[in-house]
């Protein structure tokens, strides 16, 4: 049994600009969150805002979205502060995104003091426990949603390092179903590669802030990117086309 399903995604030929219809990206966001049902009425939505291109692109599509006749669902962003200065989030980015009426919370997490003994402090450590606060905190106030800002090629990144180093297949799902909460996490740049993002958030004058503390050597996902290139070229369509293996399964042709 073959189960396939395919991403086409068609380009449009448009510069960003707010009197015209929605940027591509925001069409690629629509697509996701259809296929995968990421967003349904009277959701309330947490979403984790790391002050990067990738979350603020997804913060301003949930607020344009939230202005849609039909739309059916609140929305809050959060930034996990940490010891790390390098990873705070800048005023100016926050006045920006006042201008699309988001206010972003702020919770403190003393990530480098949680290390536990014999273990030593990293990129992939810092990640986990502010992604287990945002979990946490949404479980606590009664978020049915957790929206991540991780994109196509974080999500092909992950499926090699799954795959070179545990030996397992398998990556970050579109949608992820907690057990035992009523939590679903939700990647909705999940079609969108980082090119695209990119391109976005340099027509729409992003003022973005990105990670610069000392961990960041020690984490796999430079080797992971660069190997992710090494295979693509760098090239959307190719990107896609891992993406779809991993929704086109054959069984029968697996050890």
């Amino acid at each position: 049994m073959v189960i396939s399903r395919t991403l086409v995604v068609e380009p449009v030929k448009t510069r960003y600009n707010p009197l015209m219809p929605q940027p591509l990206l925001f069409s690629i966001i629509d697509k996701a969150i259809y296929d995968y049902k990421m967003i349904e009425p009277g959701d309330k939505i947490l979403v984790g805002a790391s002050g990067g291109k990738d979350s603020t692109a997804l913060i301003e599509y949930l607020a344009n979205r939230s202005k849609r006749k039909d739309a059916d669902f609140s929305f809050t962003a959060i930034h996990i502060e940490t010891d790390f200065e390098a990873c705070t989030m800048s005023p100016k980015l926050r006045e920006q995104m006042k201008v699309w009426n988001v206010d972003v919370k702020s919770l403190f997490v003393d990530v480098e003091n949680r290390v536990k003994e014999g273990f030593k402090m990293s990129c992939y450590w810092c990640s986990q426990q502010r992604r287990n606060e945002l979990v946490h905190y949404a479980v606590e106030h009664g978020y049915t949603k957790l929206a991540l800002g991780h994109h196509l090629d974080d999500i092909l990144e992950t499926l090699l390092m799954n795959m070179l180093v545990k030996g397992e297949l398998s990556t970050m799902p579109p949608r992820l179903n907690y057990q035992k909460y009523a939590l679903s996490i939700i990647r909705p740049l999940c079609y969108a590669d980082v090119n695209q993002i990119k391109t976005h958030a340099k027509e729409a004058g992003y003022i973005s802030t990105t990670c610069t503390c000392m961990y960041q050597d020690n984490s796999g996902r430079k080797d992971a990117r660069s190997r992710l290139e090494a295979l693509t070229h760098g090239e959307r369509s190719a990107k896609e086309k891992m993406f779809n293996a991993l929704r086109n399964i054959n069984p029968e042709y697996l050890p």
